[in-house]
């Protein structure tokens, strides 16, 4: 199954959200116009899935606000999720085994049980 073309150019027009959507199953989980683009043209919905689960660990649950970065290696399809605390203090890492996803690096805030896009802050 391949992914459409994404890019950062892609994830740049997005400046605020005109509709909120809710995780089917962490209902208090809310995202934005711009995760949906990614999480569909991507087929990334399990990145969406990642970070919502992960919002039970406590180191995680107790940062007000979150950066979510996925690092890709594009020829080995692998890629690494990390989560830090704002200032570069990483609090959460989780190795991808595999990974279509197109791009090298996206990052993710979460804020409020917000997931959005840093353009959509």
């Amino acid at each position: 199954m391949s992914t459409e073309q994404l890019t950062n150019a892609d994830l740049a027009v997005f400046t605020g959200t005109e509709q909120w959507y809710r995780h089917p199953v962490v209902k208090n989980t809310l995202y934005t116009d711009g995760i949906k683009f990614v999480a569909q043209r991507a087929r990334a919905y399990w990145l969406i899935d990642e970070i919502t689960y992960q919002q039970y660990h406590l180191r995680i649950k107790n940062e007000e606000f979150q950066v979510w970065t996925l690092k890709v290696d594009l020829e080995g399809s692998t890629a690494i999720l990390t989560c830090d605390d704002c200032n570069d203090h990483i609090i959460f890492t989780k190795p991808i085994g595999y990974t279509g996803f197109p791009l090298k690096k996206i990052k993710i805030y979460v804020t409020n049980d917000v997931i959005l896009l840093p353009s959509e802050y």
